[in-house]
This record gives structure tokens, C-alpha cells and sequence, in this order.
């Protein structure tokens, strides 16, 4: 990654930029610190060792979650009503005590003095043995690495496969690798963010995507590595934790070893229409999750282009990535981690429309000149005319070149037309190849002067982010909610109007007691393995 300034930015107006953004955020992580949900206490249980699904494919996890919530709540943890049913005999293990829990078979109750002590021991070490196999995943992963090495050059490169079926998934991620790929990215089977349950097993029926599951995981992650050991190169994997499962999800990736996981703080939000509260809450846990496994996260700023004009809107990519960072760093996450997204989505048909976007496109790699940026191609403006589509992802892979990109996903003429064919990942690598082959050190000889468009346009975009702050900061709703939670509400992001008193997922929420615990929280924060 470059460290090269070409833009003259005032530091000064950077470092307000930074501390507003915390400003900003910091009320939504203490709301996030006294919260919890089902998806962070069922994480918490899949950390223990319980998986699995009755013959409905509900997963037991939801079972004795839902069991513990409907008997004593959730608001001192699901962790001590569980591990004192065990102490008290009520199941032999977790697994069978979620089964008996399933039918109303079991007595839950909040444990006092020396039975909540020894709920409190037992399960934190029952999860500590989850928070281990995910640093031993770690350490496996830079193993590999040593063992088969990275990539020659950046950008890395990205490639998506998505059939719906994994076991057609994996040969087709093989064939990307030895194309050129250099992260395999699965997409999830459409409408998979609103299931409140993770699927469970390999699963070849997806639409637009494959699920999400924990083998499916392990399957690719285990196709990946012998590519990568044929190759001589680590192949990373990359899947989504987003939706009402987000921190299930985190936690899976974990325990399996992937790489990066898409995984925004404000998109399950806007376009999945989640409640807001749900989502900074579950967002937190699965950052840490991450921050712990050493996965780099993809956010989406993207998409907010796609619902708003990519020049006018500009700012609040701006907003989001600092935001993003701030949410990021404080759940542990470093620099190295923060795949901060951004997009070449300005309509062609705009003048300037290139250097507009090689000015956006700096501003993001000098804000934040240590992350690993993940840089998306055009899709809002593509009309089917693939020769035209073509063209325009031969600018924006030369938008990445010059700007020294870090993570590109390779884009596709095919885009908004149909799924690509093989084919048509194997002319978009090529284009790829042939861009950064022939202009790859663009970054050494462009040097955008001083009160040119590219450089005034970097400055006015940084300076409408800062005045946005700025307003919500200022902006109440007044009703006691932090003012992000009211910018969201007004539709500041995405042109999308979130309120936090409505949305999917709102009744999956509870406000902690003064005696909650959770040992995954505690583990996390500490950096303890025991």
C-alpha cells in the first residue's frame, strides 16, 4: 500500500473529521455495550461446542436460546440459566439439554451466589475451548502463508462465485485461482441476511448465491487450501457477516478459517431494513470476533451509491468510512483489518466523470492510508451493452492502478444482465491482467497539481463530511436516541429512512441487567484464552 501523499489535504481538517466520527459513534457503542440479542447469546452457545439442527433444520442453538428467553429473559446472559441447568442435572451435556429444552422440558432460572459462581466457571470454560480453536485458526492461517506465500502485487484480486450450489461453488473457485483470483468471495443465497437461524450442513439449493453455513465453510476453506498449495500462493476466502445472524456467522468464519468477511455497520440497516439497535449490537460482537480470528472485513459503501447519486452523496461514503473505522477499531480491529469500501460509480454520462472518480477514489486511499481498501466497479450504470461494460471496467481497474487499491473485485460486462459465466470471469481477469501489467506503477509518475479538479474535488468531498458530522452531532431527535441513530432515521445514508423503533429483528433485543455475563464478551475484550 502506498504511502505517497498526493493529495493536500489540511490535517488539521482530517483530524476533525477523525474526532467527530468518534463523537459520532461513541453513544452507539455504549448502546451497543448495554445490550445484547439472540444472535450474540446463540454465537456465544456455537463457541461452547452446541451445532446442529432438529429434523425442521431449526438449530438447536435457537432452540435453548429461545427456551432460556421465554423462561428468565435474556438480560443477565443465556450462559448462566444454561450452565446451571446442567450443574443441576437437568441434561447430561448442552447438546441434549437444548433437545429436552425444545419440548419445555427443562427449569431455567437466574443462579445466585455460589450456583451462579459455577455457572459463571463452567462456561466460561466450555467457551474458552471456541475462543482457542479460533486462535488456532489463526495461527494455521499464517502458517499457510509462510508455507505457500501471498501475492506478487497488489491489488489483490477479487472474484465472485455464486451458484447456489457449493459443490459447483468449488470447482469454479479453483478455476478463478489458477485465473489469477486471489480471493474467492461466496455469495450468500438471496434473502439469507433475514433468516434468524443459520441453515445447517452443505447445501446445493440457493438462489443468486449459496448459503451460509458452517460447512459450507469448511468445504471451500478446504478446496481453497489445496489450490493454494498447487498454486504456491494463500487463496483467501471470503463469505458475509451481515443480517440477523451477523455475529453466528462471525463466529463460523472463525472456527473455519476464513479470511475476510463482508461486514458493515449501517448496510443490514439500510438496505435489509434491520433495526438499527439489533444491528450496532450485533455488529460490535462479530467485530471482536474478527479482530480475534485476524479476518479483514469488507464494509459497504458501495451500496450507497446505488440508492444515491455517486457525486452529490459523495461525503457520506466519506462519513461511513470514518465511522466504520471508528466502530472497527474500538471492537479491536487494526488497520491491517479495515477493508473500507468504496465505488466507481459515477454515471458516465457526467463530465469529468473519470477524474471525479480518481479524486474520490485517492481521498479514501490517503484517509486511510494503512487499511487494505476494497475498491468496487461499476454496476448502477451498466446497461447490458458489453462492450461498453467492458470499457468501463477497463477505466476502473485503471482508476485502481493509479490510485494504489488494495482489494479490487474484478468487475463483469455481463453486470445486471445474468450470472457470469466462466467465460466472462476469464475475459474480466484478462482485463485486469492486462491494466495492471501495462499501468501498475501509475501511482509513481500521477501527481494530480495542486488546484486542479482531482485535488479540489478530494478537498470540497472531505469538507461536506466534516460539515455532515457536524450536523448530526447537532441534530437530536429528542427523544434520548443518540444523534446517529436519528441521521439514520432521516435518511442521511443511502437516501434510506431507518427509525430505531421499527425494523427486523427489534424483538431479538434485551437491555442488560446489572448481573449479566457472557464469557465469549469477557474472553474477547481481554485477549485471555481461559
Amino acid at each position: 500500500m502506498p504511502t505517497r501523499r498526493l493529495l493536500e489535504l489540511d490535517p488539521a481538517v482530517v483530524r476533525r473529521a477523525r474526532s467527530l466520527a468518534r463523537t459520532a459513534g461513541k453513544p452507539v457503542v455504549d448502546l451497543a455495550r448495554s445490550h445484547t440479542t439472540v444472535s450474540v447469546e446463540r454465537a456465544t452457545l456455537r463457541l461452547a461446542g452446541l451445532a446442529g439442527a432438529d429434523h425442521e433444520n431449526v438449530p438447536w442453538v435457537n432452540h435453548l436460546v429461545d427456551a432460556v428467553r421465554d423462561s428468565v429473559g435474556l438480560e443477565y446472559g443465556v450462559t448462566m440459566p444454561v450452565w446451571d441447568a446442567l450443574a443441576r442435572d437437568e441434561a447430561p451435556d448442552l447438546l441434549t439439554l437444548a433437545q429436552k429444552s425444545a419440548s419445555g422440558g427443562v427449569r431455567f432460572r437466574i443462579p445466585e451466589k455460589g450456583a451462579a459462581t459455577t455457572a459463571r466457571k463452567r462456561s466460561r470454560a466450555a467457551v474458552a475451548k471456541g475462543i482457542r480453536r479460533i486462535d488456532s485458526q489463526r495461527t494455521r492461517r499464517d502458517r499457510l502463508i509462510t508455507r505457500h506465500g501471498d501475492p506478487q502485487r497488489t491489488p489483490w484480486i477479487y472474484l465472485i462465485v455464486a451458484t447456489g450450489d457449493i459443490y459447483e461453488d468449488i470447482p469454479q473457485a479453483q478455476a478463478a485461482a489458477r485465473e489469477g483470483a486471489d480471493i474467492i468471495a461466496v455469495i450468500r443465497s438471496t434473502g439469507q441476511s433475514l433468516l434468524d437461524f443459520v441453515p445447517e450442513g452443505a447445501t446445493r439449493e440457493g438462489y443468486a448465491g449459496t448459503y451460509a453455513t458452517q460447512e459450507n465453510f469448511r468445504l471451500m476453506r478446504a478446496a481453497l487450501d489445496e489450490t493454494s498449495k498447487e498454486l504456491g500462493r494463500y487463496i483467501r476466502l471470503t463469505n458475509y457477516a451481515s443480517g440477523l445472524c451477523m455475529p453466528e456467522i462471525a463466529t463460523l468464519a472463525g472456527l473455519e478459517r476464513l479470511d475476510m468477511m463482508l461486514n458493515d455497520s449501517m448496510y443490514g440497516i439500510l438496505f435489509r431494513d434491520i433495526n438499527p439497535i439489533r444491528t450496532f449490537v450485533d455488529q460490535r460482537f462479530s467485530r471482536q470476533i474478527h479482530a480475534r480470528a485476524g479476518i479483514i472485513i469488507n464494509t459497504g459503501e458501495d451500496n450507497y451509491l446505488t440508492t444515491a447519486d455517486a457525486v452529490e452523496a459523495a461525503h457520506t461514503v466519506t462519513v461511513s468510512q470514518l465511522l466504520n473505522e471508528y466502530f472497527a477499531k474500538e471492537a479491536g480491529l487494526q488497520d491491517w483489518q479495515l477493508g473500507l469500501g468504496h465505488a466507481f460509480e459515477i454515471d458516465p454520462a457526467v463530465p469529468d466523470s473519470f477524474r471525479l472518480e480518481l479524486a474520490h477514489a485517492l481521498l479514501a486511499r490517503q484517509l486511510f492510508p494503512k487499511a487494505p481498501l476494497k475498491w468496487m466497479p461499476p454496476t448502477k450504470h451498466m446497461t447490458g451493452d458489453i462492450f461498453r461494460g467492458y470499457l468501463l471496467d477497463g477505466f476502473f481497474n485503471l482508476v485502481g492502478a493509479m490510485t494504489g487499491q488494495s482489494i479490487l473485485l474484478v468487475g463483469m460486462m455481463t453486470e445486471a444482465v445474468v450470472t457470469p459465466w466462466l467465460s466472462d470471469r476469464d475475459l474480466a481477469l484478462q482485463n485486469v491482467r492486462y491494466v495492471m501489467d501495462a499501468a501498475g506503477g501509475l501511482t509513481e509518475d500521477f501527481h494530480p497539481p495542486r488546484d486542479g479538479l482531482i485535488q479540489t474535488r478530494a478537498r470540497q468531498v472531505l469538507g461536506e463530511a466534516v460539515d455532515l458530522l457536524e450536523e448530526i452531532i447537532a441534530d437530536s431527535d429528542g427523544a434520548g436516541d443518540p444523534p446517529l441513530l436519528a441521521a439514520i432515521a432521516d435518511g442521511t445514508f443511502g437516501a434510506m429512512k431507518r427509525p430505531p423503533t421499527k425494523g427486523k429483528g427489534l424483538d431479538g433485543v434485551a437491555a442488560k441487567a446489572d448481573g449479566y455475563d457472557n464469557p465469549a464478551v469477557t474472553l474477547l475484550e481481554t485477549g485471555e484464552t481461559r
